[in-house]
């Protein structure tokens, strides 16, 4: 389990995010969803040391997380950020093969597990046959889908992932979702931002709510949507649809 228990993060002496308590259980996901700026991406990116923890203390399974060296770190928890302003001019093969320096020893000579697991990724990411072409010279949503097969390299039980889907259009969105939904399946714990309610109300496990940098509510779906949280925070109102294929959310 993850937990995050009395986070608190200031930027000098200016509160971002003040007392923050959330779990996020094992082979879950779980969608971070609230308006910009409330402080989602802060409150992730305690995970990868963007934002600094002034108080408080986060546990995975048991362990200080932020005890914990960078390379050991990168091995309990992958992820992905939502903005990257240098994209690299490598083929994107040797890309993907960056997810796994974590696991290298000193050499940094990738073993037969190491060449077979980006091998498996690539394949699972539909990104094999772009393998030579250099990252700069990709699509958004391809280049997108390279960034995700190197997080997937690192062969974490933790993967995060800020507004993956940005970049892709709609087919490219359902896509994703569809391989986010198979990591749970592979016993992943997936913890992701999305700022599309309807998807993150059919894929998630469970949902956490933020306004104005706290968390103004959580549980299933289902229990999110019983308390209309989700329409107070985003003033908006929720209809659903029922079909044979099943039941659809529209927010407007």
């Amino acid at each position: 389990m993850l937990e995050f228990s009395h986070v608190s993060v200031s930027c000098g002496h200016t509160p971002i995010l003040n007392n923050i308590s959330v779990s996020f259980l094992p082979g879950q996901i779980t969608s971070l969803i609230g308006p910009n700026g409330c402080g989602k991406t802060t409150l992730l990116q305690c995970l990868n040391g963007v934002s600094k923890v002034t108080t408080g203390g986060i546990h995975l399974n048991g362990e200080d997380y932020l005890k914990l060296p960078p390379k050991e770190r990168a091995k309990k928890l992958a992820f992905l950020p939502q903005v990257r302003t240098i994209i690299p001019t490598l083929p994107a093969k040797t890309l993907v093969e960056h997810g796994r320096f974590p696991h290298l020893g000193f050499s940094r000579k990738k073993t037969k597990k190491d060449v077979e697991i980006v091998e498996q990724v690539m394949e699972f990411t539909h990104v094999k046959q772009y393998a030579d072409c250099y990252v700069d010279t990709l699509s958004g949503g391809i280049r997108q889908r390279v960034f995700f097969a190197m997080v997937l390299a690192q062969d974490c039980d933790y993967i995060v992932l800020d507004e993956p889907t940005t970049y892709l259009d709609i087919s490219g969105q359902r896509d994703f979702l569809e391989m986010v939904c198979s990591l749970k399946e592979q016993g992943k714990t997936v913890i992701l931002i999305l700022h599309d309610l309807s998807q993150a109300v059919r894929i998630s496990d469970r949902l956490v709510v933020m306004n104005e940098r706290t968390i103004v509510g959580s549980g299933t779906p289902e229990e999110v949507l019983d308390s209309h949280v989700i329409e107070e925070v985003f003033q908006t109102r929720l209809k659903r649809f029922r079909d044979e294929d099943g039941e659809y959310f529209f927010f407007g």
